[in-house]
């Protein structure tokens, strides 16, 4: 996989056109964005929090804190404005977190994650294994699968989403970690093995996979 991946011509344009204050180029930017935002926002929310957080309002806050600090973004250019925008929404995400935590002082772990994100971050070893045909077959995996993954740290669930699901590079996964990439490498490889446990304890692999 490549290093990380430089903004499209088109982005860095609207960039150099909000430099300049043109204020139509960073709604043009967020607009852009906005469906990669999003789909990054529900692989990442927690079940827990889906009760009682949309996505669509987390992506509007991530939004809001973009706008906020665009001007910061502009003068330093820390790292490619798609990857910003990752990072941001990591953050505030992570940040949502931690007060559901507060608040709820005690939180179960093992709470089932939606099947197509499970589905995703389980998606080198699932490929691999059992490929069920039929409808009631399929639904059965999946809810395996999705019970599997929940018992993962999150931690775990983070570097596999982004690596899986979003076919990040070690570099860019690091960035949002705000780790080194072989930090990152270590913490992927680890998270693979603990994920091949869980698999194979839940039946969805067997025991020589």
């Amino acid at each position: 996989m490549a290093e990380v991946k430089a903004d499209s011509t088109q982005t860095r344009g609207l960039l150099d056109r909000a430099g300049q204050g043109d204020a139509q180029a960073l709604e043009q930017l967020l607009v852009r964005h906005r469906p990669d935002l999003r789909s990054f926002v529900e692989f990442h929310l927690d079940p827990q929090l889906r009760a009682r957080l949309d996505p669509s309002d987390v992506v509007q806050e991530a939004q809001m804190e973009l706008v906020r600090r665009m001007d910061d973004f502009l003068q330093r250019r820390p790292m490619p404005f798609h990857l910003w925008v990752r990072k941001t929404a990591y953050n505030r995400l992570l940040n949502l977190r931690r007060d559901h935590r507060r608040a709820r002082r005690s939180l179960a772990r093992e709470v089932a994650w939606p099947e197509r994100s499970s589905l995703l971050l389980a998606r080198p070893l699932v490929n691999s294994g059992p490929s069920p045909s039929r409808q009631a077959e399929a639904r059965e995996f999946a809810q395996r699968v999705s019970g599997a993954v929940a018992e993962l740290a999150e931690a775990d669930r983070e570097v596999l989403l982004m690596r899986h699901a979003e076919d990040l590079a070690y570099e860019e996964i690091a960035c949002l970690l705000d780790v080194e990439s072989t930090a990152a490498r270590k913490r992927y490889g680890r998270a693979l093995i603990r994920l091949q446990k869980v698999l194979t304890e839940h039946g969805v692999l067997g025991e020589s996979s």
